[in-house]
């Protein structure tokens, strides 16, 4: 295959996108038989959100990049243990709250040192219930918050109970573990119980864990900046500094950034090629996640706008890129009316964008159980009619 230009220490705009693209999943065939478990240890985290409209942030994510997985297969695939009963994936904070791979347990042990020594915490806990949960769980197995005696004190959402409290403290430490979720709560665990023996411990240091994460950021983007990198796992800049040098990512630089980067070496040494893929993408997608550096690739400029006051909003509640041809072509603020899918609004990048937002908007319709799609609002009126007449061509 067609290597980069040599020395690979300059790489084009175009160059550097195709190489996120990749390395982020969306170009060439994707890897069918590693499934969604593929999905999340090549990405190394993905993140999770309440938002559900079509479907939630981190069934979106591999959707996304295989297709039509099914969400039962989904949800299986991140919680369902191993023949052996270890779990594939654990639950912790990392570029916010995330499923991560099981053996990524390990390189978190600097955080969970940190949160240990923390001293301020937003909530109280009261005295006793740290040590009443832990003893529970030792007890009784398995519990969620309610069955721990209630996740809340009233109905307000931020009201955390003290057996709530009392856990979150212990998730963090890493003395309890999430590993499965049952109706979208959180089921804990004693690590020493879930976590398989051979990853149960803090025995790195705070540097080899953050080299080891600088590493995994700079493979999952293939190239960045050293924002891009600390974002990844939500690092310092200066964590970042102190190890990147012995990481193996190697300094790049890329035509209009303006700043320093590095690159996973793997990632340089053929040319990206392959199929592209036509998506929506989840807001909250490690693709897009940032929004500097969405906008430093791709020349796309968005915002979640769920918590933005509707008047205000200015592409919908729960907008949508949508990747085509390895561009951002437009946005989609989806909902569902039954067995339609509704495009509230829709935002389109010209004319040239209708085909692939039609084919994203059709195939996420299938996806969802959906045999109609409905078009409300395009930002564009003169590209509305097109749209329809696609939508209606590709829903046969």
């Amino acid at each position: 295959m067609t290597s980069l230009p040599r020395p690979a220490t300059d790489l084009s705009a175009d160059e550097a996108r195709r190489v996120v693209l990749r390395a982020q999943g969306f170009l060439g065939a994707p890897d069918r038989r590693s499934g969604v478990r593929g999905v999340l240890r090549h990405l190394g985290a993905v993140q999770l959100d309440t938002i559900s409209v079509l479907a939630r942030s981190h069934e979106l994510v591999p959707y996304a990049r295989l297709g039509a997985v099914g969400r039962r297969t989904v949800d299986e695939a991140y919680w369902t243990p191993g023949a052996r009963g270890a779990p594939h994936a654990f639950e912790y904070w990392s570029h916010a709250a995330c499923i991560l791979p099981i053996e990524e347990w390990p390189h978190f042990a600097f955080r969970r040192r940190a949160y240990r020594a923390r001293p301020h915490w937003n909530h109280a806990l009261p005295d006793g219930t740290y040590d009443q949960v832990i003893k529970q769980l030792r007890t009784e197995g398995p519990l969620t918050a309610t069955d721990l005696g209630g996740a809340k004190k009233t109905s307000e959402w931020w009201d955390w109970s003290g057996t709530k409290v009392a856990v979150e403290r212990a998730l963090m430490y890493g003395e309890v573990v999430c590993t499965e979720r049952r109706g979208w709560k959180r089921v804990y665990d004693l690590a020493e119980r879930a976590v398989p023996a051979t990853l149960l411990h803090d025995e790195l240091d705070d540097a080899e864990c953050l080299r080891r994460l600088v590493r995994l950021a700079g493979q999952s983007l293939g190239v960045g900046t050293r924002a891009d990198i600390a974002d990844y796992h939500r690092l310092r800049g200066e964590q970042v500094d102190a190890v990147i040098a012995d990481s193996g990512l190697v300094p790049v630089a890329v035509e209009g950034w303006g700043k320093p980067a590095w690159a996973d070496p793997a990632a340089l040494e053929t040319a990206p090629r392959g199929r592209h893929r036509t998506t929506l993408l989840s807001p909250f997608d490690s693709l897009v996640w940032e929004r500097a550096r969405t906008e430093r690739i791709f020349g796309f400029t968005h915002r979640l706008e769920a918590y933005t006051p509707k008047a205000k909003r200015i592409h919908g509640y729960f907008a949508m890129p949508v990747l085509a041809g390895g561009r951002l072509v437009g946005r989609v603020d989806p909902a569902r009316e039954g067995n339609t899918l509704v495009a509230k609004q829709v935002t389109l990048d010209g004319a040239k964008a209708v085909p692939a937002v039609a084919q994203a908007l059709v195939e996420a319709a299938s996806w969802v159980d959906c045999t109609s799609v409905r078009v409300e609002r395009v930002d564009a009126p003169e590209l509305r009619d097109p749209l329809t007449r696609e939508l209606a061509h590709a829903l046969g």
